[in-house]
């Protein structure tokens, strides 16, 4: 099945090719690539019914042996020879069967986890900032685990139990064809009943798994704002709020069980059994079969019980697997504005910058946070953009690399739309440094050394130096290899910026972004970083978001942005002679 293009920011080599319309061709894609195994699953499950039945037939061969006068006991050899071997041959079957299942669903969720996590690699942050990452979590590992759990035991149990169905309609006929009515009645009620269960379980197993992302999501959320939640006390009321949300996906489980419990298949195999030995007792009487083809078909009957009662178990496990799969899909298929565009352009980037028009909006109604910008940055040009916060500044410099993209207008960086550019190309010229730093729970120089993961130790070193970090890095006991913790808690913000300057420098982009990237550093360390961004910033552009009058005197160019607009462009001077609102923030600023 040819895979449906979906746009992407980014894609990875040697993706599985997966029809996306719709969960249940989605799974089958995944599956058929397991075709061989899936053979031996079939044959396996069908082996393993066919010698099931064999045993009631083999019982009502020695029981009407037994009973003759004399008893004829030279056949229970053959028979239990038979049955020795019937059943041994059945555990191999069995036991391909289940192997095969159990490697299929493992496979399964090996594909099914990768292309999901491919996929949210792939999407943009426009996506990721409106996606719970609890929720977002909750489909990678949770709902990942009941697609496998689907296939094995849920869909293994389903297809053997399929076979033992049809069991007592084949051998039934060898007694006497009436005895054939029972059988069939019962498959086709217990057709019927499970398309009604299904039916009624669907929306339910939907409802438990959505239960249990919004019970992660607000797990996620406590636990990465702890600090907030101690700070305000509001520990009584967070753990208030998740007994609430666990109570929900109890009562949904709750409501699972209770439809469970009515699964009328089970009221239908004793009715069916009762009246099958009763008809065979009438036949019996009649002289039409004998005592032990009434002994073997009430055994054939009896077959009825193990796909009766696994039907409880197996089908709300796959009810549940497909609620999971059409959650799983749905994140993939979301939308996302972005393409990689691999054939784009991909010249060495110079680093001009203009904007023209340029506006964006989050989406929806929400009212736009840039409006109408447009300016024009040379190469090599340090350019200071200053307001108030929430004047558009930041989301402004992202669409530079296509962490957002437009809403209208263009962003061209040497010339060409950034849409035109080779999106990799693009990303790897240009580095930006938030105020909130992230750092990964790694060693100090593989965060260092991210962006470049075969960069030597002593070129690490030199960038570390040139950010000023190399001194506290060389008061840690382990200096370059010790292990930051997650988001770098375990160091101040001063160090986490300075690790992010270090990162940067090392990548030596054309185009350098600093967001307020030195509000955390104290004023002693300061002026060492100053001469370290301004020696950084030769022969690249940089654009610098800042309040400090340090950065904001020596840039080549000033921004003011007001309200997401462009209030005013010039040089320090220009605009101190020109713009009230540069001199507001530079009075302000002193």
């Amino acid at each position: 099945m040819a895979a449906l293009t979906q746009p992407a920011e980014f894609t990875l080599p040697d993706r599985h090719a997966s029809n996306r319309n719709g969960a249940l061709r989605w799974i089958l894609t995944h599956v058929a690539r397991s075709w061989g195994l899936g053979v031996v699953l079939f044959i396996g499950a069908l082996g393993n019914a066919a010698l099931a039945a064999f045993v009631p037939v083999y019982t009502g061969d020695a029981f009407d042996a037994i009973i003759q006068s004399p008893p004829l006991v030279n056949l229970l050899l053959p028979i239990s020879l038979a049955l020795i071997i019937s059943q041994v041959i059945r555990s191999v079957l069995q036991f391909g069967r289940n192997y095969a299942a159990e490697i299929i669903g493992q496979r399964l969720e090996r594909d099914i986890r990768d292309e999901l996590y491919v996929s949210l690699l792939g999407k943009s942050m426009t996506f990721h900032n409106l996606q719970p990452i609890g929720d977002t979590m909750a489909r990678a590992t949770n709902d990942v685990r009941e697609i496998n759990l689907m296939l094995n035991p849920g869909i293994n149990l389903v297809i053997g139990s399929a076979n033992f169905l049809i069991m007592p309609i084949l051998f039934a006929p060898r007694y006497h064809p009436a005895l054939t009515l029972a059988p069939v009645v019962f498959f086709i009620g217990y057709i019927l009943l499970l398309w009604q269960y299904l039916h009624e379980l669907s929306p339910i197993t939907t409802n438990i798994r959505a239960a249990f992302g919004r019970l992660n999501t607000r797990l996620a959320e406590a636990l990465d704002g702890i600090e907030t939640v101690k700070g305000a006390a509001r520990e009584a009321d967070e753990i208030g709020q998740f007994r609430t949300n666990a109570r929900h996906l109890r009562d949904a489980f709750v409501r699972q069980g209770d439809v469970e419990a009515r699964f009328l298949p089970l009221l239908l195999m004793l009715i069916v059994q009762a009246a099958g030995l009763f008809h065979s007792f009438l036949l019996y009487q009649d002289g039409l079969i004998g005592l032990g083809d009434v002994v073997a078909y009430f055994g054939l009957l009896q077959l009825f019980g193990f796909p009766t009662f696994v039907s409880l178990f197996s089908y709300s496990q796959v009810s549940s697997g497909m609620a999971s799969a059409r959650r799983i899909l749905e994140l993939i298929n979301r939308e996302t504005e972005f393409d990689q565009n691999p054939g784009g352009y991909a010249a060495p980037m110079k680093g001009e910058i203009e904007f023209k028009g340029v506006t964006f909006t989050y989406g929806g109604d929400a009212d736009p946070v840039v409006r109408a910008v447009s300016f024009k940055v040379k190469p090599g040009q340090t350019v200071a953009l200053v307001g108030q916060t929430g004047s558009g500044k930041t989301t402004l410099v992202k669409l530079v690399n296509r962490t957002y993209e437009a809403t209208s207008g263009q962003v061209l960086v040497d010339g060409v739309d950034v849409r035109d550019w080779n999106l990799e190309t693009l990303r790897q010229n240009i580095s930006i440094i938030e105020q909130d730093v992230f750092l990964f729970s790694r060693t100090v120089a593989q965060n260092i050394a991210f962006g470049k993961p075969d960069a030597s130790q002593e070129t690490i070193e030199t960038f570390a130096e040139a950010a000023q970090a190399d001194e506290f890095i060389r008061d840690f006991k382990d200096q370059y290899e010790t292990v930051v913790g997650e988001r770098g808690v375990t160091l101040s913000g001063g160090q986490r910026q300075r690790l992010a300057l270090a990162r940067a420098f090392l990548t030596d982009p054309r185009i350098l972004v600093l967001d307020d990237s030195t509000s955390a550093i104290d004023s002693a360390t300061e002026d060492k970083i100053q001469r370290a961004i301004f020696a950084a910033s030769k022969g690249r552009t940089t654009l610098i978001i800042t309040h400090r009058l340090s950065q904001i005197r020596w840039a080549d160019l000033i921004v003011v942005m007001r309200q997401g607009r462009v209030a005013a462009v010039g040089t320090h001077d220009e605009l101190l002679a020109s713009s009230e609102a540069y001199r507001r923030i530079f009075n302000d600023a002193i």
